[in-house]
């Protein structure tokens, strides 16, 4: 089972270590579009989601205080659903892209606190941050 875990938790981090990489390669371009779609601050949420995202799913793939690193993930992708998929705001077919983007962010949400939660209740996994918030 400790392959399956490790597997899993390959697979899950491979975007997020990919996708903040490419937030701290290419800031101005994702800064542009940050701003296009509103977003507060877009240069500085770039460099820090991107940040979030390679710390956490380095925490999360070496079991390092994977908890933390489960929500560093959650707390850099939380934010995007509402700001960069509106899909409410839209029509058409950008509307359809939108939603399909945003419920595949939302279950990445939930994939990060079902992480989170098995960090916690799995203390096999690795160190964690919040062992002491959660015995008894």
């Amino acid at each position: 089972m400790d392959v399956i875990v490790l597997i899993a938790r390959i697979l899950f981090v491979a975007i997020f270590l990919a996708s903040g990489i490419g937030h701290l390669k290419a800031t101005e371009a994702m800064a542009g579009y940050a701003q296009y779609k509103k977003v507060p601050a877009p240069k500085l949420s770039v460099i820090v989601s991107g940040v979030l995202m390679v710390v956490g799913a380095l925490s999360v793939l070496l079991g390092a205080w994977g908890d933390l690193g489960s929500l560093l993930l959650l707390v850099a992708i939380l934010p995007i659903p509402f700001l960069m998929h509106r899909y409410w705001a839209e029509d058409g077919e950008a509307r359809a892209n939108e939603q399909v983007q945003f419920n595949k962010t939302v279950s990445l949400v939930g994939g990060a606190l079902a992480l989170f939660a098995l960090f916690v209740m799995v203390p096999e996994l690795g160190l964690t941050v919040t062992d002491p918030l959660f015995t008894v």
